[in-house]
This record gives C-alpha cells, sequence and structure tokens, in this order.
C-alpha cells in the first residue's frame, strides 16, 4: 500500500523540474559537442597550431573527469539545488569567456571553467531527479537525460556547422550562454534539502582519484602521439626510451588502487567517504559499472571512427559528417527515451544482454556493408539497430544503479556515472585511434604491394606508412612535391582509399567483438520480476 501511495505521489509530480535537469544535460553536451566543430574558427583568430586549440578539449574533459566525486560531495554538503544554481552561474560565464576571449588561453581557461562546474552537474542531475521523482517518473526522467546526450550532439553539429560556415565559431556559444540563462530561470522549480555542513570533503581521496583520472586520460589519450611503448618524438620525455602514455597509465591504475583501498579503509572506522562504494557493492551493480563502461567507450569508438573517415579521408564537412551520423543519434535520443516502458515487461538483465546483441549484430553488419556512400540504405540501417541497442543500454544501466541506491546515495551514484563515462570516452576514443593506426599499418603495406605501378622509389618519397589517415586532396597535394605521374597519383589516391575503407571494416569488426563480450557482464545484471521496483536497502532480496 505504501508503494502504491508513494507511486501516485509521483504520478503527480511536474514535469517542469525535469525541464530544468534536461537542459543541464544538454548545456554540457551541447558545449562539448560544439568544441571540435569550433576548433578551426580558433585556430584562425588565434593564429595557433590545432593541438593547441584542441586543449579546450581536453582540459574540460580533464576537469570533468578529476573533480565529479568532489563535486558529488560538496553537492551534499552545500545542498543540490543551491550549488546547481551556481555552477550553472558559473557555466555560463565560461561560455562568455569564450564568446570574447582575446586569446587561446581565455578559450582553454574558459573550457576549464565549464569542465569543473560540469563535475558538479553531473552528480546533481541524479540527485536532482532522486529528490524530484519517483518510481516510473524517475526512470522516465533517467531515460530523458541518456537521450538529451544524443540530440545534443546532433543539435550543435547542425547548428555549430551552419554557425561556422556562415558566421563565425563564437556565436555557437551564444547559444551555450542562452541555454544556461533558461536553465538557471527554471531551477528555481526544483526542490531540494539544504545539505549538510557536517559533512567533510576527504582531500586525499579526493588528490588520489583525480591523479588517477588525469593520468589515466593523458595516457590513453596520448597513446599515438607518445607511443604505445617505445617514445616517438612527439613525446615530451621519455623514461629509459619508454614512452611516458603507458607509465601514466600504469600509475594511474596503482593510484586508483590506492583510491579504493584508502575509502574501504575510512568506511570501515565509520568516517564519511569521498563515494560511498557501498553503491557498487553487489555483483549486479558491478556490473551495470562494467556495462556502463563497455558501451560508453563502444559509442566514443563509433563516433570517432566513422566521422574520421568522413572528414579525413573523404574530406567532406562537418555538416556532411552530422547527417551521415544522424540516424544513429537520433535512434539514440528516441530509444533512450522509451525504453522505460520496457521496464514493466522485461527485467534489465533481458533488455541488457538484448541491447548488446542489437550492438553485436549492428557492429557486424556495418564492417560489411559501409563503403564510401554513406546514404545508402544497408549502412543507415547498421547505425538505426548500432542506435536502438547503445540508447537502451545507456538508460538501461544508469536506472540500475540510482533504482539500486538510496536517496541520500543519488549524488554518488551521479559521480561514479561521470567518472565511468568520461574516462570510458577517453579510453574508447583512444583505443579506437590506436586500434585503426596500427591496421592502417599493415593495410598500407599490403595494398602498396598489391599495387606494382606504385614504385618503390615512390613510396620512399611519400613515406605513406607515415601518413596516417589523410584527405585525397592532401595526398594529391604531397604527390606534386614528387615525381609521380597521373597515373601513379590516382593509384596512389585508390590505396588511400581502399586502405583506409578496409581499416574501417576491420575496426568495426573488433568493436563487434568487444561489444559480444560484453554480454558476459549484462547477464549480471538485476533479475527484477516485471513491474517489480527493487529496494534499496544494502540488502535486496533475491535478484
Amino acid at each position: 500500500m505504501t508503494e502504491t501511495r508513494t507511486e501516485d505521489a509521483a504520478l503527480k509530480t511536474s514535469w517542469l523540474p525535469m525541464v530544468s535537469l534536461f537542459l543541464a544535460q544538454v548545456l554540457m553536451w551541447f558545449n562539448v559537442a560544439a568544441l571540435p566543430i569550433s576548433l578551426g574558427g580558433m585556430v584562425e583568430d588565434f593564429g595557433v597550431p590545432p593541438t593547441i586549440a584542441s586543449s579546450t578539449i581536453v582540459v574540460y574533459g580533464l576537469a570533468v573527469a578529476a573533480l565529479v566525486m568532489t563535486g558529488a560531495k560538496l553537492g551534499q554538503r552545500v545542498g543540490w539545488v543551491l550549488i546547481f544554481r551556481v555552477v550553472i552561474v558559473l557555466f555560463a560565464g565560461s561560455s562568455v569567456m569564450m564568446i570574447l576571449a582575446p586569446t587561446v588561453a581565455w578559450a582553454i581557461a574558459g573550457q576549464a571553467a565549464a569542465g569543473a562546474a560540469a563535475a558538479i552537474i553531473v552528480p546533481a542531475l541524479v540527485a536532482l531527479i532522486a529528490e524530484n521523482y519517483r518510481g516510473s517518473q524517475q526512470a522516465t526522467a533517467i531515460g530523458a537525460l541518456g537521450s538529451a546526450r544524443a540530440i545534443s550532439g546532433v543539435s550543435a553539429f547542425l547548428i555549430g556547422g551552419t554557425l561556422g560556415t556562415l558566421v563565425g565559431w563564437r556565436p555557437v556559444f551564444m547559444i551555450v550562454l542562452g541555454i544556461a540563462v533558461v536553465v538557471f530561470i527554471l531551477s528555481f522549480t526544483l526542490r531540494g534539502d539544504r545539505g549538510n555542513a557536517s559533512i567533510r570533503i576527504d582531500l586525499v581521496a579526493a588528490l588520489l582519484i583525480g591523479a588517477a583520472i588525469v593520468l589515466l586520460s593523458l595516457g590513453f589519450n596520448n597513446l599515438n602521439t607518445w607511443g604505445a611503448l617505445a617514445a616517438t618524438e612527439g613525446a615530451p620525455f621519455s623514461v629509459f626510451g619508454l614512452s611516458p602514455a603507458p607509465l601514466f597509465i600504469v600509475v594511474g591504475i596503482m593510484l586508483g588502487q590506492g583510491f579504493f583501498l584508502w575509502t574501504r579503509r575510512r568506511m570501515a572506522n565509520g568516517r564519511v567517504p569521498l563515494i560511498d562504494l557501498s553503491i557498487i557493492d553487489s555483483p549486479r551493480e558491478r556490473a551495470a559499472v562494467y556495462a556502463m563502461f563497455i558501451v560508453v567507450a563502444l559509442e566514443a569508438c563509433v563516433n570517432f571512427s566513422i566521422p574520421l573517415y568522413i572528414q579525413i579521408v573523404q574530406g567532406r564537412t562537418p555538416f556532411d559528417t552530422s547527417l551521415a551520423m544522424m540516424p544513429f543519434n537520433l535512434t539514440v535520443f528516441i530509444t533512450a527515451t522509451l525504453v522505460v516502458r520496457f521496464y514493466k515487461r522485461y527485467p534489465p538483465r533481458t533488455i541488457g544482454v538484448f541491447g548488446f546483441i542489437l550492438t553485436t549484430v549492428a557492429l557486424v553488419w556495418l564492417s560489411i556493408v559501409v563503403n564510401n556512400n554513406w546514404e545508402t540504405f544497408p549502412t543507415i540501417l547498421g547505425l538505426f539497430v548500432f542506435g536502438v541497442g547503445q540508447g537502451a543500454l545507456v538508460t538501461l544501466v544508469f536506472n540500475v544503479l540510482v533504482t539500486a541506491a538510496p536517496a541520500e546515495l543519488a549524488g554518488d551514484v551521479g559521480s561514479l556515472r561521470g567518472t565511468t563515462q568520461n574516462l570510458a570516452s577517453a579510453v574508447g576514443t583512444a583505443v579506437a585511434g590506436a586500434l585503426l593506426v596500427s591496421v592502417l599499418g599493415i593495410s598500407v603495406g599490403r595494398a602498396v604491394v598489391e599495387h606494382p605501378e606504385l614504385p618503390p622509389s615512390l613510396v620512399a618519397q611519400v613515406n605513406m606508412d607515415d601518413v596516417n589517415f589523410i584527405s585525397n586532396d592532401d595526398l594529391r597535394e604531397v604527390l606534386e612535391g614528387t615525381d609521380a605521374t597521373p597515373e601513379q597519383v590516382d593509384a596512389a589516391v585508390a590505396v588511400n582509399e581502399e586502405s583506409r575503407l578496409s581499416t574501417l571494416k576491420i575496426g568495426l569488426l573488433i568493436l563487434a567483438g568487444i561489444s559480444a563480450l560484453a554480454i558476459l557482464p549484462a547477464s549480471r545484471l538485476p533479475r527484477y520480476k516485471p513491474d517489480e521496483i527493487p529496494d534499496p536497502s544494502p540488502v535486496a532480496a533475491g535478484e
């Protein structure tokens, strides 16, 4: 009877507060999606290399990942509604810095501020959903957060690509500022507690996890640039000839282990931890975290691999890329919102396993049918099926964690989600890059052998093993500085297209294998009875 009254009360809750939370999620992801589109404009405006301009992306991601757990505890101490409003103002200030930035240093500082704000917004969204909604409304709200990410990416590419082409990169951040203002105004519809001033932030744990996340992110993101094992010329330093990238990863893992050991010890002594590890005590909750990591990493791999080929090899615009990826992004948006309707019919375990089966089948299918024309029905079908599985999984694993934890630990769930997603995104992008470059070297070597019209002397002049992913136009420009004949230029361009497309196909097939392996953690997700809301106490009954 109590559960029924709670459910009925939840059904009467207004959706207006959720509009604020949804737009806050859109705010963060629109900003993230706008950064890559703005790189060209920043390079031109500030007169800096692309690697310097791309520091805005790196700084934002590192700030979010390193500070999100500390942000969750700060929200519990100050109060979620108050801290939410404060960081929305900070995010608005960061967009003003981007709009008025006189130098690239201002832009980098602006994204550092945006990342620090997002580190608190991420757990705040979960905590405020838990405080404002219950039952089926809570599941729907969680699905809305998952869909906001996809719709933000689509809108940022379309709007940002159009503005960037016709006006410039700065107006894109005027949109970010406008969204922040709307979110701040709507935040007054939210309800939440006043916080607990007695909560103390564990600075040792914050330093351990912050340093671990930064080192892991830098290590994975620079595997290609600095070298996967031996240090390259692009490495900032070397240790006995070894690249700092794998060293950063090893040290990051060690610091992460130190964080867990320290936190368990602190909890055993009855002291408040930076994050309550009871939210991942059971195998079901750990399975949800593993599944979340894999599904976000897969999405990052696909979002890196396909646009890389479209923009770099084919030389098409970001607008063309957004159109090619729209079947995927729109499907994720729709599925993440509607999948909650199946929660009353099927347990999380069934939906999770089925979701990974869909992503596996879709990736295998894409590896077979993908070609230089992205508007074909088979390619669109593959992206559609992958989007269905992706959207269902993103919402599902998040919902499992939220419903399994007490409302007072919702902020901890949010920080765990933020840390997992940011780290998975960094790892997924880095692994995709390292994988594609490695396979590319093999493909290029084989393709050169299969094209006898490309003599060794020409290959030596171009050094095609180091060309990496290069557009056909850029390759033709490179070949103009050699003694290549027009026939040899055409053959080299053919090698460029064939090798890169072959690499993309192999990469998608490998990702399909990873997706298939993810069925194992998905099979350990909860097996609740249909229409059953789990007991969020530490000891849940049955499976």
